[in-house]
């Protein structure tokens, strides 16, 4: 039984290092990719909106793979991509009334 639970203890370990080395790893990458105020304003915004943080951090690690970036990009680069990934992320809302039908009707008058 202890023996499981030492395996256990281990994995989780060896799990929080992996994310740990991951995490700095988009770090460095981002650190080479992004000028000083592109990089705050995407740690602000990832304050605010963590999952568009995120999908804007995948979107510039990529291109920084496939070696689409020509240099360090600005706060107004930052800009435009955000409104990029705002616009393919973006929610359509509809709001649709249903109004009940009601027994009841203005013609009919029993009282």
């Amino acid at each position: 039984m202890s023996l499981i639970l030492v395996q256990d203890s281990s994995n989780n370990q060896q799990g929080e290092e992996a994310k740990q080395r991951e995490t700095e790893m988009r770090n460095s990458i981002l650190a080479q990719v992004l000028d000083q105020s592109a990089r705050a304003r995407l740690s602000n915004l990832a304050l605010v909106k963590p999952e568009k943080a995120n999908a804007v951090e995948n979107y510039l690690i990529q291109m920084a793979r496939f070696g689409k970036l020509g240099g360090k990009i600005t706060e107004s680069g930052l800009i435009e991509i955000l409104e990029k990934v705002s616009q393919q992320t973006e929610k359509k809302m509809t709001v649709t009334f249903n109004r009940r039908r009601v027994m009841d009707s203005d013609d009919e008058d029993d009282y």
